[in-house]
């Protein structure tokens, strides 16, 4: 058995000091030392063998957290851990206090091609650090080869219901093959489109109308709305089609990130794929033609079986089930604790398929750093992230 751990950490807005990221939004260099040091003990307490970032502006930073990290880790070890000439040195208690280093690992970096860096006006990217290494060059999706064109059902007998067209993701998704104990596990990091409105700018104007709070526009706001839930379902889908290009070959995938959605919510079940019916001998057939013309029990076995080769299995689920606990959030916005960051992987983790190569052992949330932006109690929201982090515990049969 080899155990491994995989993680899940939007920064919120990592950037060196003194650079304008957003409108007015920079941090002074104490800020950013802050920042940075919270952000190296959050890895240190992760300890993850494989890590998705999300919200990187640069690499370099990162790079100089995840050394810091590694000497706090060094100290820790020293300080915590007992040389060969103690008796009890073997001790298991001792494996587990252990910190490994992220010397040998790898990270890649996908900078958002959105990014100007025109100051106030930045877009952020993502990153994977893999103990493992990568198995063959990690890669990136932002502008699609071929505009996702998405035609509209046509209703009441109309010859053209109309479009969305999406040509360019918001950000970057990495898909990174790692190899783990003679497994490649194909690993996809993503931050889907947030909830914020996406209103445009007319030709001309400064700035869109609907941002103008104290003339607000109930309806523009609602069409803003709309189209950022259409940009992120898009983008899942845009994801599932990757997601569903590793599982047609067989291969053991495991997805995480910012969804900016919860558990149930449609993008989140583009990702991971439909639940099947527990019968599908009662529907009708798609060819019915009489009121009994049903699914047989073989076609049933072979419809849920097809479904369930495809369908993604949520870490949160498993570990809400497997621990009796009824919540778990990762964001905390206006006074509403919600998750939106996930873990998902495929059935070759799943112990009730009889194919599966390992399972999940325990899921871990980081989240009591969560402070509401929205209330005054809130001294350092700008600086620690306002996601909390999420690990997925794996264990992986031997490979014989």
């Amino acid at each position: 058995m080899t155990e491994f751990t995989i993680a899940s950490f939007n920064v919120k807005n990592l950037i060196g000091p003194d650079q304008e990221y957003y409108k007015f939004q920079s941090y002074t260099p104490e800020e950013y030392a802050w920042k940075a040091d919270w952000m190296a003990d959050q890895l240190l307490t992760l300890d993850a063998d494989i890590v998705g970032f999300q919200e990187i502006f640069e690499e370099a930073p990162l790079r100089e957290i995840i050394a810091e990290t590694d000497r706090r880790g060094h100290e820790a070890n020293a300080a915590s851990l007992p040389d060969r000439s103690k008796r009890y040195h073997r001790k298991a208690i001792f494996r587990k206090l252990a910190y490994t280093p992220y010397t040998e690992a790898e990270l890649a970096f996908a900078p958002n091609i959105n990014d100007s860096k025109t100051p106030g006006k930045r877009r952020p990217g993502l990153a994977i650090l893999s103990r493992y290494g990568f198995a063959e060059p990690v890669e990136i999706i932002q502008d699609l080869p071929q505009p996702l064109d998405i035609p509209m059902a046509c209703l009441g007998g109309e010859d053209d219901a109309g479009y969305y067209t999406l040509r360019r993701l918001s950000r970057p998704i990495m898909r990174a093959r790692i190899p783990v104990a003679g497994q490649i596990v194909s690993v996809f990091n993503c931050h889907l489109k947030s909830k914020l409105g996406e209103f445009i700018t007319q030709q001309g104007a400064p700035y869109p109308p609907e941002t103008v709070l104290t003339a607000y526009d109930a309806g523009g706001r609602a069409l803003g709305a709309l189209r950022a839930a259409l940009r992120r379902m898009a983008e899942a889908w845009v994801l599932r089609r990757m997601i569903l290009d590793e599982l047609e070959q067989n291969r053991p995938v495991m997805v995480l990130g910012d969804f900016n959605d919860g558990e149930n919510a449609v993008s989140s079940e583009i990702i991971s794929g439909e639940t099947p019916f527990r019968n599908y001998s009662w529907m009708l057939r798609h060819d019915a033609r009489h009121s009994g013309d049903r699914y047989s029990a073989e076609e049933d076995r072979q419809i849920r079986e097809t479904i369930d080769k495809f369908q993604l299995r949520s870490a949160e689920k498993q570990f809400l089930k497997k621990s009796l606990r009824d919540v778990v959030y990762t964001t905390a916005f206006g006074g509403v604790h919600e998750s939106i960051d996930q873990i998902y992987m495929s059935r070759h983790f799943d112990p009730d398929w009889v194919g599966c190569i390992g399972e999940m052992q325990y899921f871990s949330v980081f989240n009591d750093h969560l402070t509401d932006g929205s209330h005054p109690e809130a001294p350092y929201n700008k600086l620690a992230s306002d996601h909390g982090q999420i690990m997925a515990h794996m264990r992986l049969k031997s490979a014989d």
